[in-house]
């Protein structure tokens, strides 16, 4: 761009602010609003001039200016509030025909930041002052920075979107002073007038963010400018978008008896109505039964989880009251080791004190003492003994330190050796038992004088019948001999022991049944349960038995010729064979011996 095209304004403004001190940049940045002004509205001196104000970034330089600190600025919330006011006049009506995205991708989201910013320090600033003149003034600034917000979004119309999903203007918008508030409430409802399309296209949580802070005004605020702007704004929503409205209808179930009670029939009558009529269109009447019918199942399913919740109440009351002393006791213990520290740490501090005073006062105490002739030799003493000290000190450090780190290798070490002594000791016990199992008994009652006598006719007997001398095959031939013969010797004995110990239990079985049958009652005492004791538990007994029976009652049915035939069968010779009968038949339970 030529420089003989430029304002000769704005090449002045820009080159003070190149050259001036920080300080002085809002101020000088001021003759820009006499510049802008003294162009006619629509012109195109007025975009031209708006061009070199963009070409000479001093647009960035009230955008800078306005995240400062008012009261730390020259003018203070004057100038920043009519900064505010040149930065939306520059910005709107301006098309750069330079780094287009630049301007609206950044610069222009940027501006708007920078005013909701503004917006919420002037805000705070209003809200905590005291005096009536302070208020009017913060007042009168953000009502001319929302003025400026308005005019931007007025003519960048794509920056309502992004202004709806800023968590500055919903900071804004969360406020309980009625006068911001509704300023800002009031700027919302322009937005959706000039661009309504967009409420749907932010987030879902924005959107019911931003309801529930007007329903919220609807129900706590009792100022008629309140309740008009938010009842007109949620008419204005639900005007433009039946979703709105069933979300108004499934989302605030108290909305119309709220309204009812607090805004009907008063000024604002007429637009509660017209609320009231469009909550209960047809519209939602289906969604409505359906939200109904979830909220009964909700309230069923809630009582019933806080029946099981008062059932646990003790529990959770005992629960409760012991993690708070847990949580009490282990504060207090916190507190008491940090005051111990403290006091360890002042004290240290002391023992230091004194001992740098007390080594200041030998020193000049030396000074005195020793003769100065003999200073360098008692210096060169005691930096030999500080210099012993300190290797005593440092060599203790390491040792400690290598210690610790070899303290797993110790314990295992030490284990080991436990582990080694215990099985040592009782390697140790099994051999002195094994010992002693195998270690010779000596007679009872065999002394000494006794022994020597039975030594002295064992030699005697030696020398008179001395023994032939025998090979060492022979020898041999007869060690092996005395094994055989003494392990037949164990073995038939071991036969025995088990035969005698069969014979033993035999006998105490003849023995019991002698007994039982003794003490048995006559056929006639019996009852159903007697008899069962007799029967044997060995099959081959019981057929015996029973064929004996069978035999005693068929001779004692037999005619008398016919035992006389038996008589006479008896006469003669009886095979042996048959006459064999095992002895433990005839005992009950017996069995038959191997």
């Amino acid at each position: 761009m030529e420089s003989n095209v430029v304002d000769p304004r704005i090449l002045s403004v820009a080159a003070e602010v190149t050259e001036s001190p920080e300080q002085n940049v809002p101020v000088i940045l001021l003759k820009l609003k006499e510049i802008i002004n003294s162009a006619p509205l629509g012109s195109s001196e007025l975009k031209k001039i708006k061009q070199d104000i963009y070409c000479y970034d001093l647009i960035q330089y009230c955008l800078l200016v306005l995240r400062k600190d008012g009261a730390k600025i020259q003018g203070g919330w004057l100038t920043i509030s009519q900064l505010a006011q040149i930065l939306s006049q520059c910005c709107v009506g301006l098309e750069p025909t330079e780094e287009t995205e630049e301007f609206y991708n950044n610069l222009l989201p940027s501006a708007a930041d920078n005013f909701l910013i503004l917006g919420r320090r002037l805000q705070k600033c209003y809200i905590s002052a005291v005096k009536d003149e302070e208020k009017d003034e913060f007042l009168w600034h953000f009502q001319s920075v929302i003025d400026s917000l308005c005019w931007l979004l007025g003519g960048h119309i794509q920056l309502t979107k992004y202004v709806l999903q800023s968590d500055h203007f919903l900071h804004l918008l969360q406020t309980d002073d009625i006068k911001t508030g509704s300023a800002i409430m009031t700027v919302l409802q322009n937005m959706l007038q000039v661009k309504s399309g967009d409420l749907l296209t932010i987030k879902e949580k924005v959107l019911h963010s931003i309801l529930d802070e007007l329903i919220f005004k609807l129900s706590s605020s009792t100022s008629l400018v309140i309740g008009s702007v938010a009842i007109k704004l949620l008419l204005l929503m639900a005007s433009s978008h039946p979703e709105i409205i069933m979300l108004l209808s499934s989302r605030y179930t108290g909305l119309k008896s709220m309204l009812n009670k607090q805004w009907s029939g008063k000024e604002i009558d007429q637009e509660v109505k017209q609320l009231f009529s469009l909550l209960h269109s047809e519209v939602c009447h289906e969604d409505q039964k359906c939200y109904q019918a979830a909220c009964k199942i909700q309230a069923s399913w809630k009582g019933f989880q806080t029946r099981k919740r008062m059932k646990k109440l003790p529990y959770a009351v005992t629960t409760l009251q012991r993690n708070f002393r847990n949580k009490r006791e282990k504060r207090l213990l916190k507190l008491k080791k940090q005051k111990e520290e403290e006091d360890l740490r002042l004290q240290l501090q002391l023992q230091r004190q004194r001992a740098m005073r007390i080594s200041r006062e030998c020193r000049l105490n030396l000074l005195e003492i020793v003769h100065p002739g003999q200073m360098g030799k008692y210096i060169q003493e005691m930096e030999e003994k500080s210099a012993l000290i300190i290797q005593k000190y440092w060599r203790g450090y390491r040792e400690r330190k290598n210690f610790c780190q070899q303290k797993q290798s110790l314990k295992e070490y030490k284990a080991a050796v436990i582990l080694q002594r215990a099985a040592l000791t009782f390697l140790r016990k099994c051999h002195k038992k094994k010992k002693m199992s195998y270690s010779w008994q000596g007679l009872p009652g065999l002394t000494d004088a006794r022994r020597m006598e039975l030594k002295q006719h064992v030699d005697n007997y030696i020398k008179r019948h001395s023994a032939s001398e025998m090979s060492h095959m022979a020898s041999r031939e007869l060690h092996t001999q005395a094994q055989e013969r003494l392990g037949h010797y164990f073995l038939g004995r071991a036969l025995e022991e088990r035969a005698q110990q069969r014979r033993e239990a035999l006998q105490a079985q003849i023995s019991t049944n002698i007994e039982q049958l003794m003490s048995a009652p006559n056929l006639r005492e019996t009852t159903g349960q007697e008899p069962e004791l007799f029967i044997s538990r060995s099959r081959p007994v019981a057929t015996r038995a029973k064929q004996a029976h069978l035999a005693t009652l068929t001779e004692r049915q037999a005619p008398w010729w016919k035992k006389l035939e038996d008589e006479v069968g008896d006469e003669e010779v009886i095979p042996k064979e048959t006459l064999s009968i095992d002895l433990e038949s005839l005992f009950i339970g017996g069995s038959k011996s191997p």
